[in-house]
């Protein structure tokens, strides 16, 4: 019986600080739009840029990474406006809704957040 008492309150205090270590490391939302920025930036001039197939696209395509460069401070505003973020203390999860124009599509993002990392699990267009 005692060691089982003894098994239980290691436990109980492994969780404990396993909920406290989470806490601290649960990321803010600064921290969040930094990461979109840096993802959203890197599939624009992987997946965007790059594939381009005809002279025109071809033109646009020569100036598209300076051009993503350039936007970096008005993508951060955008997802800043469109993300809402549910705080559960030992993480967090992020929602960004992004629709810029009614011209092209819009997306959902679903990231979480924790231990000073992000996941995003889900992205899909709306």
């Amino acid at each position: 019986m005692k060691v089982l008492n003894i098994v239980a309150y290691l436990g109980a205090a492994g969780l404990a600080v396993l909920g406290v270590t989470m806490a601290k490391t649960n990321p803010n939302q600064s921290e969040y739009e930094e990461y979109a920025v840096e993802r959203l930036t890197q599939y624009l001039k992987q997946d965007v840029c790059q594939k381009t197939s005809n002279l025109f696209e071809n033109f646009i395509n020569s100036q598209c990474e300076r051009l993503v460069e350039q936007a970096n401070p008005q993508m951060r505003e955008i997802l800043s406006r469109t993300t809402e973020k549910q705080n559960l203390i030992v993480f967090s999860v992020y929602t960004t809704d992004l629709k810029l124009s009614s011209l092209l599509p819009a997306y959902r993002f679903q990231t979480v957040g924790a231990f000073n990392n992000f996941y995003t699990y889900t992205a899909e267009e709306q």
